[in-house]
């Protein structure tokens, strides 16, 4: 205890986007809070997206879901990609920011709630080897450990593998990002086994179109998933 108060005294908390003052550690001040996106209220069943009026449950569909089939069961994100939502995200995966990782954990467990049952195996998005090196870490593995200390849930980090490497999806159309990604994931030879007759739940930072998530389900499902649903830190918007 007194050691914690020396190292308070030394290194005061700081808000974790804009580094002013705060009360406790890893949290943000007033203002970051206001504007971080937290997605709340009537949201999109298949995507998690907010969406106008307050109705829930499986018939609520954005735009784009009604006209996407969504091979998963449901969706749900923490926050909106945008503004500090944005910073969160980029932060975590291109800055570092290790930091970030248990405040959004936190927040995605809340998100997570209505999806979680007794058999839930979270499974995170696997990247290929050579990106896994040069980024020295997956971004969607860190946070699915941490939902599990949240959560209780069990957890494979390498449930999903990609094999082989596909270029990068950016600036490609809806229709191309489905298909350079189609049958690029694939379950674990060897734990892959572990989510059959299991609800798996796919663990990512942020969904854009949902190939990725679309790729990882189909492999879910081909190793006897029961059900998949998706966990997101953040929900990109159409123009993202």
């Amino acid at each position: 205890m007194l050691m914690q108060r020396a190292l308070r005294l030394i290194y005061p908390p700081e808000c974790l986007i804009c580094r002013a003052s705060t009360e406790s550690e890893f949290g943000l001040c007033g203002p970051c809070w206001r504007d971080m996106p937290f997605i709340a209220g009537s949201v999109c069943h298949q995507c998690g997206t907010p969406v106008l009026g307050d109705a829930q449950g499986p018939d609520v569909l954005c735009e784009e879901c009604f006209v996407i089939a969504r091979p998963w069961a449901m969706a749900r994100a923490a926050v909106s990609y945008d503004g500090n939502g944005r910073r969160m995200v980029l932060g975590i995966k291109y800055g570092d920011r290790a930091d970030l990782v248990k405040p959004a954990a936190i927040w995605m467990a809340q998100a997570a709630a209505p999806m979680l049952t007794d058999q839930t195996l979270l499974v995170p998005v696997p990247l290929h080897w050579t990106r896994l090196v040069q980024r020295r870490f997956n971004q969607a593995a860190m946070l699915a450990r941490a939902v599990a200390d949240q959560t209780g849930c069990e957890v494979c980090p390498d449930a999903l593998i990609r094999p082989d490497r596909t270029g990068s999806t950016r600036g490609q159309s809806r229709d191309m990002r489905f298909a350079s990604l189609y049958n690029a994931i694939r379950p674990h030879p060897k734990r892959g086994d572990l989510m059959q007759d299991r609800d798996v739940m796919l663990v990512d930072d942020v969904m854009t179109t949902g190939a990725t998530l679309a790729a990882c389900c189909e492999a879910a499902h081909s190793a006897g998933a029961r059900q998949v649903t998706v966990l997101l830190l953040a929900r990109a918007g159409r123009d993202t």
